[in-house]
């Protein structure tokens, strides 16, 4: 199960990212966090950004609802959606 916290009409939970995967998308659950490949190395916030476009396509939420709000600069990050709920995350653990 993943680890997450909703307040305020957010989702906050840890992403552990694989830069320079042959594509982006979710892949599931690891050690309690979203595990998330991209396809952008992890060079000038190149994976970030494709980070944040995978999770908004992955919630259905705009790209401007997701935040990075620690680890911009680690493979380990806190990430923050608007507008997300914690049944996408269930559902994906299943």
């Amino acid at each position: 199960m993943i680890n997450s916290t909703e307040n305020g009409g957010a989702l906050t939970f840890k992403v552990r990212v694989v830069p320079r995967a042959s594509r982006s998308e979710v892949v599931g659950e690891h050690d309690g966090d979203l595990r998330v490949r991209v396809a952008a190395p992890p060079v000038e916030g190149a994976a970030n950004e494709e980070l944040i476009r995978t999770l908004a396509r992955f919630f259905d939420v705009p790209i401007r609802a997701v935040e990075i709000t620690s680890g911009q600069a680690s493979k380990l990050k806190r990430v923050r959606v608007k507008g997300a709920n914690r049944s996408s995350l269930e559902n994906l653990a299943t």
